[in-house]
């Protein structure tokens, strides 16, 4: 089972030609580029004019980010080709990602508008090579859409000025389109309309960041518009918003499991070549015990990606179980992501400072990712919501296959209202865990019952409940059991060795002993809850042959599976 990206390497299939064409032409300009002159790019903090233009030529973003029916015969919008993408561009640096993912924001309102005019001038500017923005965020107010200050004032019949500032815009400098979120002046209705960063009365203020990227910020003073610049109004555009966020949020999993993977070969590969005290690095128990764990969190990563997407790709107005699975991958798989980097760069020490190593910049950018598209904490609130439903009011659904097959994701730009997330049933969790009955497995399921009988038997009281620092260690304990019915789902989809799966939750058990005693330790916690947690404190166990077979036939097998040529 190969389930990490070698791009020297690719084993994965495609039900199509287009898709395979798009992976290996992006991979095969990176690596003509190579690795010395991708770091000097980045320490310049040059603008990537380069990989704009190749995307131009190829027409990846056409083929990638034009939904069926607007675009040419091979562009849809397919979450299983998109998951790849994303990681291969993680894989040789955020910044690459970067300017995809905010134009897959700033395309999000266009695709879910009735606006045909402006969906069909679109797709004419993606086959021609443009890239787009996405203004929400305001100085004043980040991501809160409520206070917006953006404001739209009628001048006449079909017609506008726009006034207000935008900060923290990803491709403010060339996007063809900035999809704008503001409000109308008189009735205070949200509306989404369609900007162009090259007008005069489009002032592009700075550069908020220091990097490749331009984050920027802009403002409009009086920017002129009419009714068929408009994407949405009211209810609509408040919507597109939060749905649009559905979309892209998912897509920072990958860029983290991208990095990790680049950086993962770089550490293995230096760690087993280097010797200290007459031994090679690899060969201390502490180390190694480093890299499996790493070795282990990764593919974690990536089963549960992946099998998110399955559920995104299904989704419905009647299966919305997506609404969960998503905001875990932006927010669970990120914050992973850091761990794994932490863990890498324990081993290799000074060496992941390097200027010339891909690890130096992993390791920066790998913390911007569990901060964008809403914060961890954001998100943890945000699935505490489905928590009750999903412990204590299971329903059947049809099993969920692995969605490989080459189909346009429509429900994605028709998800409908964003209310009623506390409704949302989901299959029972348990009748996965029942079909494991390997050691790691049957002691997190011991943890998992302990944190189901807290919630039913002392569940947060009213004080509790608006205690956020509360409720947010809870979140943690629910992630991840939700984190783990979705790995064990997967692990049978891909045929996961049970050595591998067993270490994978090795680390589990120890992460929910960790957050159970986060827990404990909360201010407003009862000394009921606090009894309830200490029980869920518990120590895995260790098979030595089980872990000595991932070590040798899996981790330390990556020595040498990839470098980047220079």
């Amino acid at each position: 089972m190969e389930i990490l990206l070698n791009p020297k390497r690719q084993v994965r299939s495609y039900p199509d030609e287009p898709s395979r064409q798009v992976m290996q032409k992006t991979i095969q300009f990176f690596e003509a580029r190579g690795k010395r002159r991708l770091k000097e790019d980045y320490h310049a903090r040059l603008w990537y004019a380069d990989f704009l233009d190749f995307v131009r030529k190829e027409k990846i973003f056409a083929t990638m980010c034009t939904p069926a029916g607007y675009g040419v015969a091979d562009s849809r919008w397919d979450t299983w080709r998109i998951c790849e993408f994303a990681e291969i561009l993680g894989f040789y640096g955020l910044q690459y990602w970067y300017t995809w993912q905010v134009s897959v924001l700033g395309l999000g309102p266009i695709w879910m508008s009735g606006n045909e005019e402006v969906k069909q001038r679109t797709a004419r500017l993606l086959d021609d090579g443009a890239i787009f923005a996405f203004g929400l965020s305001e100085k004043a107010h980040g991501a809160d859409i409520y206070s917006t200050d953006m404001v739209l004032t009628p001048v006449d019949e079909g017609r506008y000025v726009a006034s207000g500032r935008k900060y923290y815009i990803g491709n403010g400098n060339k996007a063809a389109i900035v999809s704008t979120f503001g409000k109308l002046a008189g009735s205070g209705d949200y509306v989404f309309f369609a900007a162009d960063s090259q007008h005069e009365k489009f002032e592009l203020v700075k550069n908020v960041c220091a990097s490749q990227n331009y984050v920027s910020e802009f403002a409009l003073d009086a920017y002129p518009l009419t009714e068929a610049d408009i994407l949405a109004k009211g209810r609509d555009a408040w919507d597109a918003a939060l749905n649009t966020v559905n979309v892209g949020k998912y897509n920072l999993g990958w860029a983290s499991i991208g990095m990790c993977t680049h950086a993962f070969y770089e550490a293995i590969q230096h760690a087993a070549n280097r010797r200290l005290y007459n031994m090679l690095v690899t060969d201390f128990a502490h180390v190694r015990r480093m890299f499996v764990d790493a070795y282990a969190r990764l593919v974690a990563m990536k089963l549960f990606a992946l099998r998110a997407c399955d559920y995104m790709r299904s989704a419905s107005p009647q299966d919305r179980r997506y609404l969960l699975y998503n905001p875990m991958v932006k927010m669970k798989v990120t914050t992973q992501g850091e761990e794994v980097i932490n863990l890498l760069w324990d081993v290799i020490a000074a060496k992941g400072f390097e200027k010339d190593m891909y690890f130096e910049q992993a390791a920066v950018d790998i913390r911007a990712l569990p901060k964008l598209e809403g914060t961890v904490h954001v998100n943890i609130a945000l699935i505490v919501k489905f928590m009750p439903n999903y412990f204590f009011a299971p329903v059947a659904y049809p099993d969920v296959p692995r969605r490989d097959d080459a189909a346009n994701d429509d429900f994605l730009f028709h998800q409908g209202s964003t209310k009623g997330l506390g409704a949302i049933r989901f299959h029972d969790y348990q009748k996965v865990f029942e079909r494991w009955h390997l050691p790691n497995v049957e002691i997190f399921k011991e943890q998992v019952a302990l944190f189901r009988d807290l919630l039913a038997n002392t569940p947060p009281n009213e004080e509790q409940m608006k205690d956020i620092d509360f409720l947010l260690a809870g979140g943690e304990l629910f992630a991840l059991v939700v984190y783990a019915q979705l790995i064990l789902e997967n692990a049978s989809i891909y045929g996961v060795g049970e050595d591998l799966i067993d270490q994978i939750f090795d680390f589990m058990v120890r992460d929910f002993s960790k957050f159970a005693l986060d827990l404990y330790g909360k201010p407003t916690s009862t000394a009921a809850q606090m009894e309830q947690c200490l029980k869920m404190i518990r120590k895995p166990l260790r098979d030595t042959a089980s872990y000595d077979r991932v070590w040798n036939e899996q981790v330390l097998a990556l020595k040498g599976a990839y470098a980047m040529d220079e």
